[in-house]
């Protein structure tokens, strides 16, 4: 590196006004196989060695394994890759690593909390995240189960110390688990990986539907990343927890996931890998807002759709739970049966415009009062029909004046007159949100469900980003039965476990962000006392239940957070101090040499202290480990230590 360096230095292209070389002008050059350049490089042996192959005596210069070199940190390094290097950040190869086993945390770094009632339209929630890498060899006991703490069970009377979790067999045997599976409800608070790991013991295997709405790595209005939040990152960050949440579905369970255009295709590929294409079942496309505002002046078509792609843990095993969407009238159904309760030998038709008249009423009225009795006559396939169906066909037409009728066993029975078949409206409509509505089997294009008005629903704010309540409960009764237990591990302000609470499935809520006024935790005790948003109505919601909340026990934890929230320099060196004495500091890090080159540190902006400070942590060791529960340094009380024991099984 060193004679690299003095030989560049001597051609003045490359070295600025105070002597120092420029990278990116080295790799412009380079680039563009520069002879001037070349020729430098071959003045010296051993550099000639390095970058040059010998090919029938021709000297070809390796342009890409020369760019590698200069693009190496360890080259040319700012002044934050060298000062981290001093301190014994680097690895003992001074290189970075970016390997396939890598595992991506996040933390917020910063948390804008909307307030209850706030109106002022141009103040929007933005959730930057910090973000941290690690590389297989760096990961010790990182995934291991981790200790509960702040355990409480909170019911319409409010919140009671938790005195134990309920196991109930005879919920478990109808639903074909195991006798002692946990039944309650769980809001969990903590990074969501570590939680989901610690979850395995006890509902690996058990979870009917994953729904999560990730960050869209848009760098948008909603989730803001910063500058290493790539989409590779993005990506390898999605992939350690789709991995984990894979492990916890049922054989019969199915995972749905929210997101944008941004990273869909991406994600796709992702989740071929993870859950196998085979099981792929649907890519939905849902309508979330109209063409109005500024998305009316963007380039190009308005963009007015998310997507929620869907993956079976087994696609033989999933059962889809047939679902029926709202449409208008059918007027090819324009006849009506006057006498119905005649018996099928009198029956009269009369159209349906009479029928209106004689009830006094609308075609909505009528159709929700008769939907037996109005009707349609429709040429069957004659050449798509059973044996049977032909014969009674051609029978009907013969004896053109009376009604035939072929019982079968499992399905509708067919009527038929004169050789046509007789479609009753009443295998049209279905009780859609406590209402007879005419409906039509769901498709994958969902423009149904409004996403406007929606934002106050479950008595909390927030004007971005959230979901309709509609949207959830269709989600979850497509893919699950009543008791089931359905997992949101991107809880966000709680509309999954909102809607699982209202209507009859358990559910497992996984938070880090603190939403204050409009959290989940405030948005579930809405439920609990009776909230009448959202589908409270169409399900006739009156309150009641409860759940269980609990928070990851906190280590270095803490230390991140007053990080992310130091506001200068001086605030961020008495954190170091707190941490040298009261942290767990990476085996890298030698703070004497940290302490030593402290002016070197006050000269780094303050996001570059800030990320030092957090790299200098032991990410093994963000939350207490279960294995060390017993440890006397960690002060867990003996309450929570059972609790502990029997959330694990006494392990």
């Amino acid at each position: 590196m060193g004679e690299l360096k003095e030989l560049l230095k001597g051609d003045t292209r490359f070295v600025d006004a105070e002597g120092k070389l420029l990278k990116n002008k080295i790799v412009e050059h380079a680039l563009k196989l520069d002879k001037e350049l070349i020729k430098l490089l071959l003045k010296n042996e051993r550099i000639k060695e390095h970058f040059f192959k010998d090919v029938d005596g021709i000297l070809v210069f390796d342009k890409e394994k020369f760019m590698k070199f200069i693009d190496n940190k360890e080259f040319l390094p700012d002044s934050y890759t060298a000062f981290k290097n001093k301190i014994g950040l680097a690895n003992e190869n001074g290189k970075y690593i970016a390997k396939s086993k890598e595992v991506v945390l996040v933390w917020p770094y910063k948390d804008c909390v909307l307030e209850g009632g706030q109106e002022k339209p141009d103040e929007k929630r933005k959730e930057i995240f910090h973000n941290v890498i690690l590389a297989p060899d760096e990961i010790d006991r990182l995934l291991e189960p981790k200790v509960f703490t702040n355990f409480k069970r909170i019911d319409k009377d409010g919140e009671h110390p938790l005195d134990g979790f309920r196991r109930d067999a005879e919920i478990n045997r109808k639903r074909g688990l195991p006798e002692d599976t946990i039944t309650d409800n769980l809001i969990i608070k903590g990074n969501n990986l570590l939680a989901l790991h610690s979850l395995l013991k006890e509902f690996r295997g058990k979870v009917k539907l994953i729904y999560i709405d990730p960050p869209y790595n848009t760098g948008g209005d909603e989730f803001q990343y910063n500058d290493n939040f790539k989409h590779s990152t993005w990506l390898t960050f999605m992939k350690n927890r789709l991995e984990v949440a894979k492990e916890l579905l049922s054989e019969d369970g199915s995972i749905w996931i929210n997101i944008d255009d941004n990273e869909l295709s991406y994600l796709q590929v992702l989740l071929d890998e993870i859950f196998g294409r085979e099981n792929y079942i649907s890519l939905v496309t849902v309508k979330r807002s109209a063409s109005t505002g500024h998305k009316a002046i963007n380039p190009g078509p308005i963009n007015v759709t998310d997507y929620i792609i869907g993956y079976a843990k087994n696609k033989r095993m999933w059962k889809y739970h047939i679902q029926y969407v709202p449409r208008d009238y059918d007027k090819a159904y324009s006849l009506f049966i006057e006498n119905y309760d005649e018996g099928v030998d009198k029956w009269k038709f009369i159209p349906i415009s009479e029928a209106l008249k004689k009830y006094g009423c609308t075609i909505y009225e009528l159709i929700e009062k008769y939907p037996e009795r109005i009707v349609r006559f429709a040429e069957p396939n004659y050449s798509g029909v059973g044996k049977e169906t032909k014969r009674i066909i051609d029978l009907s037409k013969r004896i053109p004046n009376k009604i035939f009728i072929q019982k079968r066993e499992g399905y509708p029975d067919i009527y038929l007159k004169n050789g046509q078949r007789i479609l009753f409206y009443k295998d049209k409509v279905q009780k859609i949100n406590g209402k007879i509505t005419t409906v039509e089997l769901l498709t994958n294009i969902w423009n149904d469900i409004p996403f406007q008005g929606i934002a106050k629903e479950g008595g909390i704010v927030l004007r971005k980003g959230k979901k309709p309540e509609k949207l959830l409960k269709r989600v979850i009764e497509m893919n699950t039965d009543a008791g089931d237990i359905v997992l949101d591990f991107f809880m966000g302000t709680g509309t999954t476990c909102a809607v699982a609470h209202k209507i009859g499935r358990q559910y497992v809520g996984i938070e880090q962000l603190d939403y204050g006024k409009n959290s989940a935790l405030s948005r579930l005790k809405n439920v609990i006392n009776g909230d009448q948003t959202g589908i409270s109505k169409a399900v006739n919601w009156q309150g009641g239940g409860d759940f269980v909340y609990m928070e990851l026990m906190k280590l270095n934890e803490p230390f991140i957070e007053r990080i992310r929230d130091a506001e200068t320099t001086e605030e961020l060196l008495k954190i170091w101090e707190d941490m040298k004495h009261n942290g767990f500091l990476s085996y890298r890090v030698d703070p004497r040499l940290f302490d030593e080159n402290i002016e070197e540190f006050k000269a780094l902006n303050l996001d570059e202290q800030k990320k030092l400070l957090l790299e200098m942590l032991e990410y093994n060791d963000l939350y207490v480990n279960y294995s060390e529960i017993d440890d006397d340094i960690y002060n867990v009380s003996e309450m929570n230590k059972k609790l502990n024991k029997e959330l694990y099984g006494g392990c």
